[in-house]
């Protein structure tokens, strides 16, 4: 699979592209798993794959880096969670997605 599948030009443009086509969810690191406010459910690493993700370059600003990462449960939720990349990443997020698997 390439991860890349859509050409999106910055962050906003791949969100809103993700979003329609239904990666609806928010996810957010918490106590270990990722978790959903909107259904109020928990999820390990092995709960999810990474379907998609992509990564984008502040044009002045190394701050500005981030990678947006397309995620779907066992059971079929799909969402997003949102990271910086390199020195200012999210240490215990991205230890957290070195443990979910990569779609083919």
């Amino acid at each position: 699979m390439s991860t890349n599948p859509h050409n999106y030009k910055n962050l906003l443009e791949a969100v809103d592209g993700l979003r329609n086509r239904g990666f609806t969810f928010d996810f957010q690191y918490q106590d270990s798993c990722l978790h959903c406010d909107k259904i109020s459910e928990k999820f390990a690493a092995d709960d999810l794959m990474i379907t998609e993700y992509y990564r984008f370059e502040g044009m002045s600003d190394p701050e500005d880096s981030s990678v947006i990462y397309a995620l779907e449960s066992k059971d079929g939720h799909k969402g997003i969670i949102i990271d910086a990349y390199g020195a200012y990443s999210d240490e215990h997020i991205s230890a957290f997605l070195s443990n979910v698997k990569v779609k083919d």
